[in-house]
C-alpha cells in the first residue's frame, strides 16, 4: 500500500499503522510517541502525542478524516495522505496534548535522575509552551518503594501504562497496575506486594519519564557525565546484551540497549542489571550509538578519531600550517 506522509511517499504492507510507516521513512516525519512501544502488545492510544491529520483517506474515498487521529492505532490505506509536521493544525493540537501531560508533572528536572534521557523533556521542548494555564492544585504523591531496587514517583507519572504491559507480557506473577479511574488513576502495587520477578527492572527502561527510577543509581551521577558502552556477558536468563554506563572505570548502572526510537531492543534480567557492577564482569564491545542531539553525546567518543581526521583534512584544504613548522 502506498501512503504519503508530509509529501514523502512510501510503500508498506497491509496492516501497517501510520506511525510505523512514518518511522520507516525516518525521524523527519515520524510523530512523537510516549505510550506506544513496538515490543509491547496493545500499547499505544493513551497519550495522544502521535496525532496526525489525514488529509486524504484513500484512493477509494479521498475525503479527509474530520478529526486528528492517533497514528499508532490507525492503519494506512491505499493512496492515503497524511500531514504531521506540515500541518499547523496538528502542531497546535500537539501543543495542547503536551500541556495536558504537564498539568500534574512537577518541574523537578534538576533533581530527577531521568534528566537527559526524559522523552517528556524533549516533547515539551519541541512541542510545548513556555507557560501554563492551569491554576488548580496539582496531584501529589509520596515516593514509595515497589521493589527492593525500584522507586516509584507517582507525581511524575503520565499513565502511559508501559510498565504495566512489561510486567504483564514478559514476566510472571504481575503484582502492579492502575487503580482508580479518571483523574484519580494511579500506578500502584497490590496491597503488601512488591515487584520481585527476574525481569522487573525493565519497567525502569520503558518508563518515558522519571516515575520509575533505579534505586542503585539514584543521585549518583548525571547521565551526560557518564560514558555509555555496549557490553555483553554470558547469561542463562537473558541475552546478556546490555548498555553499561561508565564513569572512569566504575560501572554506575546497567540498562538494556535501545534503538533510535528509545525502545528496548532486548529485555534483560535483574542479574545483569544489578549484580554485575564491575567492568571486568563485562566484555566491552564499544561506545553505544547516541544521537548527536542528545545531551549525553557531549561525553561520547565513538567518532572522535574520524572527527579529528576530518578536521585535519579541512585545515589542510584551507591552507593551515603546523605552528611548529612556521619560521
Amino acid at each position: 500500500m502506498k501512503v504519503t506522509i508530509d509529501g514523502i511517499e512510501i510503500d508498506v504492507p497491509k496492516g501497517t499503522t501510520i506511525l510505523q510507516a512514518a518511522r520507516l521513512i525516518g525521524p523527519e516525519v515520524a510523530p512523537p510517541a510516549m505510550c506506544y512501544y513496538t515490543k509491547l502488545k496493545t500499547s499505544g492510544g493513551y497519550c495522544r502525542t502521535c496525532i496526525v491529520k489525514v488529509s486524504k483517506g484513500s484512493t477509494a474515498n479521498p475525503n479527509p478524516m474530520p478529526k486528528p487521529v492517533a497514528s499508532c492505532r490507525t492503519e494506512v490505506m491505499e493512496g492515503m495522505e497524511v500531514q504531521n509536521f506540515t500541518s499547523p493544525e496538528i502542531l497546535e493540537a500537539r501543543k495542547g496534548v503536551v500541556e495536558f501531560l504537564l498539568i500534574n508533572h512537577p518541574l523537578d528536572c534538576p533533581v530527577c535522575d531521568q534528566a537527559g534521557e526524559c522523552k517528556l523533556q524533549d516533547l515539551g521542548y519541541e512541542n510545548g509552551s513556555a507557560n501554563t494555564r492551569y491554576e488548580f492544585k496539582r496531584r501529589e504523591f509520596e515516593t514509595i518503594d515497589i521493589g527492593d531496587k525500584i522507586k516509584l514517583h507517582m507525581t511524575r507519572c503520565i499513565l502511559c501504562y508501559r510498565c504495566v504491559k512489561v510486567c504483564d507480557q514478559i514476566t510472571d506473577n504481575r503484582v502492579h497496575g492502575a487503580i482508580h479511574r479518571g483523574d484519580a488513576a494511579e500506578i500502584s502495587t497490590y496491597i503488601d506486594k512488591a515487584i520481585t520477578n527476574d525481569f522487573s527492572g525493565n519497567v525502569i527502561d520503558v518508563c518515558p519519564v522519571g516515575a520509575l527510577t533505579d534505586k542503585t543509581f539514584r543521585f549518583k551521577q548525571r547521565v551526560w557525565f557518564t560514558k555509555p558502552v555496549d557490553a555483553h556477558r554470558k547469561c542463562t536468563k537473558c541475552s546478556g546484551k546490555t548498555r553499561v554506563w561508565l564513569k572512569g572505570e566504575d560501572v554506575l548502572r546497567v540498562t538494556a540497549r535501545k534503538d533510535q526510537w528509545d525502545e528496548v531492543q532486548e529485555f534483560i534480567c535483574n542479574s545483569c542489571r544489578y549484580d554485575h557492577k564491575k567492568k571486568s564482569d563485562w566484555v566491552i564491545e564499544g561506545p553505544s550509538p547516541i544521537a548527536r542531539q542528545s545531551v549525553i553525546s557531549q561525553n561520547h567518543y565513538e567518532h572522535l578519531n574520524d572527527l579529528k581526521v576530518e578536521i585535519m583534512k579541512q585545515q589542510k584544504a584551507l591552507g593551515f600550517m603546523d605552528l611548529e613548522k612556521r619560521p
